[in-house]
């Protein structure tokens, strides 16, 4: 199997939302960003799937070392190989792919965030991180859509938070803001129970007001002149706008079960996107 091969099975795997938004690339820039997805679910994986933290660091310390690789023209990883090919022709900036690294660092130590601020520096290092090397893979003119990326990629974090709070739990993290548990009068041990809370479905709703505020700041600041090109990026966005609809309309029931589209939905929606974003590119244009 191809370096190639091995990151798009790797991405068609997961099923997630950015799979489906990636199809609407060029093939160039879609190996790439399959590639930085890819290295995302690896060291993502590192931390999710090995019980014994000691053991994660020095997995995480190989991957943060086969960034250097990469770049050097040695990596040893089939995602590394892959990545190799399109750091340097894309510009991707080194220590963002290190702050990947890092933001995965935090999940063996750090399990629970005091408020919003602190849950910020968080969301950057899982996701911001990633939106900025994105939006380097995509193309962009205007240096401010670097911005609109990281926003993005904190309006993406939060929802994936929302989602997430029994499977979080179930390994002992608890990324709701411990201000906002007490505001509202939760306690950490029925998150960690899996126990329905009063008060929980209130804090959640604060936190999609809050992802979706970060979103339409993102919209905000994107340039036009790099609208077009960033077309994928603003697709994931509303897959992801769709999902945290349904929770909503579900009543925030995250601790009962997982609210998730189906994978002909976030076609539909990816679709209908990108359709949107082509004739606003028409009348803009």
């Amino acid at each position: 199997m191809t370096p190639e091969a091995y990151c798009e099975a790797r991405a068609a795997k997961s099923g997630s939302s950015f799979y489906y938004s990636f199809r609407l690339l060029p093939p160039a820039r879609r190996a790439a960003i399959t590639a930085l997805y890819a290295f995302c679910r690896e060291v993502d994986d590192v931390v999710d799937e090995c019980s014994e933290p000691a053991l994660a660091a020095i997995k995480l310390k190989w991957w943060d070392e086969e960034i250097d690789r990469a770049y050097d023209g040695r990596p040893e990883h089939p995602v590394g190989q892959a990545l190799a090919d399109h750091v340097r022709r894309y510009d991707m900036p080194r220590d963002v792919l290190h702050e990947i690294v890092a933001g995965m660092a935090m999940d063996l130590t750090r399990h629970r965030y005091p408020d919003t601020a602190a849950l910020a520096g968080y969301c950057y290092h899982a996701a911001g991180t990633v939106g900025i090397l994105a939006a380097h893979v995509f193309g962009f003119e205007d240096p401010a859509t670097l911005v609109y990326a990281r926003e993005l990629g904190h309006a993406l974090q939060l929802i994936n938070i929302i989602r997430d709070v029994r499977e979080d739990a179930d390994r002992g993290r608890i990324y709701l803001p411990q201000d906002a548990l007490e505001r509202h009068g939760i306690a950490e041990a029925d998150l960690l129970r899996g126990q329905p809370a009063p008060g929980l479905a209130d804090l959640l709703a604060e936190l999609a007001t809050e992802a979706r505020t970060h979103h339409a700041m993102a919209l905000e600041t994107l340039p036009a002149i790099d609208r077009v090109a960033q077309r994928t990026g603003l697709v994931m966005g509303a897959i992801y706008l769709a999902t945290l609809d349904e929770i909503e309309r579900d009543g925030f029931r995250v601790l009962e079960h997982r609210v998730h589209l189906t994978p002909l939905r976030k076609l539909w929606i990816a679709w209908s996107a990108a359709r949107r974003e082509r004739r606003l590119a028409k009348r803009t244009g």
